[in-house]
């Protein structure tokens, strides 16, 4: 069985995370869909937060699993998960040039666990969390957001 683990801080998730799931699903018998926490980071929702708005905003199937994860290598945790795979996506040069030393990072730490990527459509190439985050808080910033989003992760940005 072919596992992978597509892992991201999805503080919120976004239409192209959905994308990657979407697309993960079809290329991988079993997806584990892992938050990373990075204590560095000021999130806007806890991790059970980010995990509901994740199970509310996907369909459920049986091959799909969301967890989380912290304090260890992306690389360790899919191998205590049996993932011979971690999906990442590439929205940007920025992003290529960062995944391909993580990719050669990881492929030194573990080299049983092969790094798989996919590029969004363009309409979903510059949508990343940050910047969803950036555009909240001016007048008719709702409109805006809302595009970029799923309906349950919306919904939660209004009620705070």
């Amino acid at each position: 069985m072919k596992t992978a683990v597509y892992a991201g801080s999805f503080d919120p998730p976004t239409n192209g995370h959905l994308w990657m799931i979407e697309n993960g699903l079809e290329l991988f018998d079993r997806l584990i869909v892992a938050i990373g926490n990075n204590p560095s980071k000021n999130y806007t929702f806890s991790i059970p937060e980010r995990l509901e708005l994740l199970h509310a905003s996907v369909p459920a199937h049986d091959n799909l699993v969301f967890e989380h994860f912290d304090n260890r290598y992306l690389v360790d945790y899919a191998k205590e998960k049996d993932a011979k795979y971690i999906l990442r996506g590439i929205r940007s040069p920025g992003d290529y040039e960062y995944e391909r030393v993580m990719r050669h990072i990881n492929n030194d730490l573990a080299p049983e666990v092969t790094t798989c990527f996919l590029m969004p459509p363009r309409e979903l190439a510059q949508v990343s969390s940050s910047m969803v985050e950036s555009l909240i808080g001016p007048k008719g910033w709702e409109q805006t957001v809302k595009r970029y989003i799923p309906d349950p992760v919306f919904q939660a940005l209004q009620n705070r």
